[in-house]
């Protein structure tokens, strides 16, 4: 029996409301509200692409002050409300409610102010992460996290998600690299969490905000952390004809104190889609290895020779290095583009998300390629290998019956085989639904309503994000905290445990 994911059921009193609410959002977002179908479509998912369920409105706020009273509305009426970046999220982190407000933060994309003196910039959460770094790339800086969708990526998902990327092993998730946000509380009232000034008293509220899926609330502006440019950086390239040696060869880098600035792989299926896609000039092989390394010339030198020779000793059946920047921008290029490549092989995609130790990488491995012929679906692996953060990708055809429930199937059982290694459910994409109803695989009831409760310190009525992350009602909620839905709105007195 396969697996599906349960979208929760619309309240039908606010989805008889619904022109009401439209009214009112135009009144606070004038020219940013959507609620003809036709406009809804382009809103209905995220790029976890099995699931699609169109909002009861979308609002499109330029400003932190339409946020907030976008917001002030809903948590007065009692209405949800999904925030959305870019929509790139892979775990369903954007799916909206039927009975719900998109509240989308594209056009929020200005970058307020470029401060090279305290190496940092202020932007609002609608700017790309790519467009942080060309605005300050004249200066000699660049903004580190990389996520493989950084060109349309929002630095306000970014931080929802903690997201990570290509360079993430040396120089950290968006939560090393962040310095502050404003942020808009359930009820529309803001509030600042750090900022430029490094260190700060009390509770770590910005480590809190930063992956919280937008549970507790909206980032309307971030200050981000900008690294001036190494001096030097060298690509290589190892090829390998077996995947365990590939995933020793990671342990055994690391093991050396070595910490490349990236280290990526793929496998013989990956590399293949991705060549007739892109021509990045990868060799015939099991799997590669795409190994990065900066710093100053010296020791970017002595690391390279060492890396080389582990990798030879690993069993790398060829080592080279990009000889200049064109190979190694197209060598990069290739790894950026697997996930779109994998669109050649299959009309649909799971793109899976754990992190396990890298000392399991070998074992791990080897057993995913066996619960593929297990499932009989295609299959390939492209990820982080540096961090241990897997990314391996399922392609299947949903209009095949069971296939999607299939894949769902295998995909769980991989995010179980990460945490029975000692790894976590997720690295970078976040729980969203995709792994919502696997959290008590890695957390115990209480874990898991102490969580809840931090939700509920930020979030009582549970109006941000419902249904995601936890797969049961919130500890509030079950502990019959009065949920009131005001404005002719159903007062609601929820049952105990």
């Amino acid at each position: 029996m396969g697996r599906m994911i349960q979208l929760p059921s619309p309240d039908p009193e606010i989805v008889a409301r619904r022109d009401e609410i439209v009214a009112a959002l135009k009144r606070l977002v004038p020219d940013g509200v959507i609620f003809k179908p036709a406009g809804l479509a382009a809103y209905d998912g995220d790029a976890l692409a099995a699931y699609r369920q169109a909002p009861l409105a979308c609002a499109l706020p330029k400003t932190k002050e339409e946020v907030s009273a976008v917001l002030a509305f809903a948590h007065e009426m009692g209405v949800p409300i999904v925030p959305r970046g870019a929509g790139t999220s892979l775990s369903g982190g954007a799916l909206p409610r039927a009975d719900g407000i998109l509240l989308g933060l594209s056009r929020m994309n200005r970058i307020l102010e470029v401060d090279i003196e305290n190496r940092c910039v202020v932007t609002e959460p609608g700017v790309t992460n790519a467009a942080i770094t060309r605005a300050v790339e004249g200066h000699g800086f660049y903004y580190a996290p990389d996520p493989s969708s950084q060109i349309a990526c929002t630095i306000g998902g970014n931080i929802a998600e903690n997201s990570g990327g290509l360079h993430c092993l040396k120089y950290g998730l968006t939560t090393h690299n962040l310095l502050g946000v404003e942020f808009a509380l359930p009820d529309g009232e803001r509030l600042r969490l750090g900022g430029k000034a490094a260190g700060g008293e009390g509770l770590d509220l910005l480590g809190v905000v930063c992956g919280s899926e937008g549970l507790l609330g909206v980032v309307v502006e971030a200050t981000v952390r900008i690294l001036p440019k190494p001096r030097c950086a060298r690509t290589l390239l190892a090829a390998f004809q077996s995947v365990p040696n590939s995933g020793a060869c990671v342990a055994n880098i690391i093991a050396a104190g070595i910490v490349p600035a990236a280290m990526e792989f793929m496998d013989r299926r990956c590399i293949e889609a991705v060549e007739v896609y892109c021509a990045p000039g990868y060799p015939k092989a099991e799997a590669i290895l795409i190994i990065e390394i900066d710093g100053l010339p010296s020791e970017v030198t002595d690391a390279v020779a060492r890396v080389t020779e582990i990798a030879r000793a690993s069993g790398a059946h060829e080592v080279r290095e990009a000889t200049d920047d064109r190979e190694r921008e197209r060598l990069w290029k290739g790894r950026k583009a697997a996930f779109s490549a994998m669109g050649r092989l299959a009309p649909d995609m799971l793109c899976m998300d754990g992190t396990i130790p890298r000392r399991a990488l070998p074992a791990v491995l080897a057993r995913m390629a066996e619960m593929a012929k297990e499932y009989g679906l295609g299959f390939c692996n492209v990820f982080h290998a540096g961090d241990g953060n897997l990314h391996p990708l399922i392609i299947f055809d949903v209009m095949k019956e069971g296939e999607l429930e299939r894949a769902e199937t295998f995909g769980a059982e991989i995010l179980r085989l990460c945490v029975n290694v000692g790894g976590v459910l997720t690295g970078e994409h976040g729980v969203g639904v995709e792994k919502r109803d696997l959290m008590p695989e890695m957390f115990s009831e209480a874990d898991l309503a102490q969580q809840q409760r931090l939700k509920c310190a930020f979030d009582s009525a549970s109006l941000c994000n419902p249904g995601k992350v936890f797969p049961m009602l919130s500890a509030c909620i079950e502990q019959g905290h009065v949920h009131v839905k005001r404005g002719a709105m159903r007062h609601q007195e929820l049952p105990r445990f």
